[in-house]
């Protein structure tokens, strides 16, 4: 399950989430999305390779808590 939120507000509140318990996130490394660590395939972009390190979800968590949602996701298609 992707983690998805629009408002600043929301991503910079998941963002925080995503930083005090990194260990239950990943990063998929097709489209630099966050998803839990039970995905098998990223739902954004189906790749089934992602980045683990707790380092580096936290990193990346601060930088899509800060920025407004670039990617499209599969309910933006409908």
């Amino acid at each position: 399950m992707p983690i998805l939120a629009d408002q600043p507000h929301d991503r910079a509140r998941q963002a925080d989430k995503i930083v005090k318990n990194p260990a239950n996130y990943k990063i998929c490394q097709g489209c630099d999305s966050i998803v839990l660590i039970k995905t098998h395939t990223c739902p954004n972009c189906a790749s089934y390779r992602f980045e683990e390190g707790e380092e580096a979800v936290v990193r990346q968590a601060r930088i899509l808590g800060n920025r407004e949602r670039r990617s499209v996701i599969p309910g933006d298609l409908s």
